[in-house]
């Protein structure tokens, strides 16, 4: 069923671009990680609200708007700051799902709070909700091999055989650390994921 009333008290935003010259690249780990994460609850993130196709969650008895920014990448932060603003929703009532280059394929890294750590999208997010407090859940899609081009063409390149299923189903399970958090808080969550 694809919920779109009710109240929210969460947002989980998944990083991304927009459009099928993108899909299934490193860079659009956390669209990847939104369509498992709708799929396990039935949903469809079908709904254009706030430069973002959305869809809501119950998790716990809390309503979660699942944000699939379509701005691009670099400018991600204009959409996670209108729904901020408009739910009254803290920094720390924010999750977001990205891509790293600097965690090795299939990695997962949750952390509370933390710097962009060179990640644009995570930049524009940060200068739209004005703090850096907010939780995040980094999916590890390694570092170009030494002498292997530009970064730019390796995050927005499509990973293939073993780094593919890495890939995968870290975003899988990049979806289960999202309801994780949501459900039960960062030390659980940390404790589960960050040791795979």
């Amino acid at each position: 069923m694809f919920g779109t009333g009710g109240s929210v008290q969460w947002l989980a935003v998944f990083l991304g671009n927009p459009g099928p010259r993108y899909t299934g690249t490193r860079h659009n780990a956390g669209f990847l990680a939104a369509d498992e994460l709708a799929r396990e609850k039935g949903v469809k993130i079908a709904r254009l609200r706030f430069r973002a196709m959305t869809g809501r969650i119950e998790l716990g008895g809390a309503g979660v708007l699942l944000m699939k920014p379509q701005t691009y990448m670099n400018e991600s932060g204009q959409a996670v700051g209108q729904a901020a603003r408009f739910y009254k929703l803290p920094p720390e009532r924010v999750i977001v799902v990205s891509d790293d280059i600097n965690l090795p394929c299939g990695r997962l890294r949750v952390r509370p709070r933390g710097s962009a750590g060179g990640h644009n999208g995570l930049k524009s997010v940060i200068a739209h909700l004005g703090s850096e407090d907010f939780p995040r859940v980094r999916i590890g899609v390694g570092a170009p091999p030494h002498g292997g081009g530009e970064q730019v063409d390796w995050v927005l390149g499509v990973p293939k055989n073993q780094d593919w299923e890495d890939f995968s189903g870290a975003c899988a399970r990049a979806a289960q650390a999202v309801e994780e958090y949501i459900l039960h808080g960062p030390e659980r969550t940390m404790d589960r994921f960050n040791r795979q």
